[in-house]
């Protein structure tokens, strides 16, 4: 098959697959974008994309074909499907929605399609759950009349320095033809070039080992943290220093949230302890990074005790509430869960972030966004996100609405210390 020639649907148009579909119509003519949902298409109709990855002006351009009806997937050669996949309250694996998408496409695909998943799951996930769901939706015989294939998802929200096509695409397929394949199809728009991994499992692992290793790097860098508070030292003048040979890898601490970092571990350690292996590394680097709200929000009454202010009903400001700077996206945000955290405390909590979409934080967190002039008269103050939009004037910001010997803490290890520790309580993560 000629690729050129192909239809090609990408299902689900989220920070993953809107960007993948876009960038596929730009180089094959039959490219259709669903999403179950209708609004989501309307408003890229319209030429809005709420997740910032795409500008109007690149929608309106686009040959990209939108639609919310699922005979679509039945007109293509190539169904790749793009979905969440999160985990649950007991942080364990939640494939509800990848198994909904593959009874979409299932219900749909005609005869010869060969389905990508990109997904993040545990290996033998695409083999073991989503090719029977296909197989029992279609009435059609796996390997034979489908093939399928994987292809893990490797973009970072709102970095515009590494778009779809500047990275190495790892793809995969049941068999060496289904493999070969799909690097021709990826390779029509991927820059970098792709790697074949020898299987769909190894694709499956190397997926969710990517973000294993930076979780577990993170949580190096917070424990180091909180030693060196102890130690009465300063985290990042401690990295700069390390930072100068030339193999130690440039790691910071924070607060872990998102789809991806703080949610991929879990699907590797739920498959370690189906095959009977007990994970010490990876679960201990979890516990120490889902642990750093309570830290910081204990810290923080600690600092504001020291300087003689109350702690129930003092003012509390949070700047950013997004899981990582310059996005709107407040998915398994630590942010919020420090928001939540200092209320149960008692603490009146003022946070403000003009990406994210307010609605949202109401419906997922039951918390009110403020505009930026709600956050005066404070006794705290939390530099949580580093949003391009706060740092012109984030001096007079402080200086402005802070009280004098009011804790400023400073998750991002962003403002020098000489100018804010005379006048305040300040500590920087």
């Amino acid at each position: 098959m000629s690729f050129n020639q192909a239809h090609l649907c990408v299902v689900g148009l989220g920070y993953v697959g809107l960007p993948l579909a876009h960038s596929f119509s730009r180089k094959i003519e039959n490219v259709v974008g669903f999403d179950v949902s209708e609004a989501r298409i309307a408003e890229l109709r319209d030429g809005f994309d709420r997740t910032g990855e795409l500008t109007s002006e690149q929608l309106q351009a686009s040959t990209l074909r939108l639609s919310s009806d699922p005979a679509v997937i039945g007109e293509c050669d190539v169904v790749i499907v793009a979905v969440p996949t999160p985990v649950d309250k007991q942080r364990r694996p939640d494939l509800s929605i990848l198994e909904s998408a593959c009874r979409t496409v299932g219900a749909n695909m005609k005869r010869g399609t060969t389905v990508v998943f990109e997904s993040t799951v545990f290996p033998g996930a695409t083999e073991d759950i989503c090719a029977p769901i296909l197989a029992a939706e279609s009435g059609l015989a796996p390997g034979k009349d489908f093939k399928i294939a994987y292809s893990p998802e490797r973009i970072n929200p709102g970095d515009k320095q590494h778009p779809v096509e500047k990275i190495v695409k790892v793809v995969s397929g049941e068999d060496a033809e289904t493999t070969e394949a799909m690097a021709e199809l990826y390779g029509t728009i991927i820059e970098a070039g792709t790697h074949k991994a020898t299987s769909i499992k190894v694709a499956e692992a190397a997926k969710v080992l990517e973000n294993t290793q930076r979780d577990i790097n993170i949580a190096l860098m917070n424990e180091l943290a909180r030693i060196c508070r102890k130690a009465g030292i300063r985290t990042s003048e401690v990295l700069d220093a390390a930072g100068t040979k030339w193999n130690f890898l440039p790691f910071r601490p924070g607060l872990v949230g998102g789809h991806c970092i703080g949610v991929d571990p879990y699907y590797l350690t739920s498959k370690a302890e189906e095959l009977g292996y007990h994970p010490e590394v990876i679960l201990s680097g979890r516990r120490i990074n889902d642990s750093m709200p309570r830290y910081v929000a204990t810290e923080m009454l600690q600092m504001l005790a020291s300087s003689g202010f109350p702690i129930r009903g003092s003012r509390v400001g949070v700047l950013g509430v997004t899981f990582k700077e310059n996005v709107p996206d407040v998915r398994n945000s630590k942010v919020l869960e420090l928001v939540e955290l200092l209320k149960s405390f008692g603490l009146e909590v003022i946070a403000y972030d003009p990406l994210a979409n307010s609605d949202e934080v109401k419906h997922e967190y039951g918390f009110d966004l403020s505009p930026r002039d709600g956050l005066s008269d404070l006794d705290a103050l939390v530099v949580a996100v580093q949003h391009d939009v706060f740092m012109n004037d984030l001096g007079s910001f402080i200086e402005q609405n802070l009280k004098n010997g009011g804790a400023l803490v400073d998750l991002k290890s962003i403002l020098s210390p000489q100018d804010y520790e005379q006048n305040y309580n300040y500590w920087s993560l």
